[in-house]
């Protein structure tokens, strides 16, 4: 048997609009680090220069980067997994867990809605939505686009908000019960190779 308990998830975390992954990974930072304990966490800069003036200049130090030219991470990783669902894109890929939404929203081109969105995405999905975030709404049409997603309100604006102990409890929550089922596939996974293996052994012998 493999070793399972040693291996950890892949988390892609993608940064919103004209920041950087260290700008992602310094909000992140005030989170609980035990949330993401079992997470290999990955933040990498948008693939284009910033095209005008970011909002943090002055907050946090640059360089600023956009992702295909637009707005931010975590509407591009909803299309993605809407489109991966949809057998569109990454078909040779493993499919895609989770999802964690941070004012995220949905794509407003019809085509493209059409096709990302056609059926609910079955992929466990967490949304922080806040009370004063001009997202507001968009955030919340964007939730409808997942099967039974967890929503968590705060009263904060468009930011990376800071969690009370119950937001952080059903984070922790959260990412415990996804670890546990990935740590429970592969365990499974590697039951049916090791008994492949015997097999295979057995029938050489003969």
């Amino acid at each position: 048997m493999g070793d399972v308990e040693g291996k950890k998830m892949k988390i892609l975390c993608l940064h919103g609009f004209r920041t950087s992954g260290k700008f992602l990974k310094k909000q992140i930072s005030k989170w609980d680090s035990s949330i993401f304990a079992h997470f290999d966490m990955d933040f990498p800069d948008g693939i284009h220069p910033a095209g005008g003036k970011s909002d943090i200049e002055g907050i946090f130090p640059g360089p600023y980067f956009e992702w295909f030219q637009f707005n931010k991470g975590a509407t591009i990783a909803a299309l993605l997994l809407g489109y991966q669902a949809q057998g569109k894109i990454l078909k040779d890929q493993p499919k895609m867990k989770l999802y964690v939404s941070i004012s995220g929203s949905k794509f407003r081109e019809p085509s493209i809605c059409e096709v990302a969105y056609k059926e609910p995405i079955k992929v466990k999905s967490i949304h922080f939505i806040g009370e004063k975030d001009w997202l507001k709404l968009p955030s919340e049409e964007l939730a409808t686009a997942f099967e039974n997603p967890l929503i968590i309100s705060h009263p904060q604006g468009h930011t990376v908000p800071r969690l009370d102990e119950d937001a952080v409890q059903k984070l922790k929550n959260w990412t415990e019960e996804i670890f546990l089922l990935f740590q429970s596939k592969s365990t499974t996974t590697s039951e049916d190779a090791e008994l492949g293996e015997t097999k295979n052994e057995q029938e050489f012998k003969n």
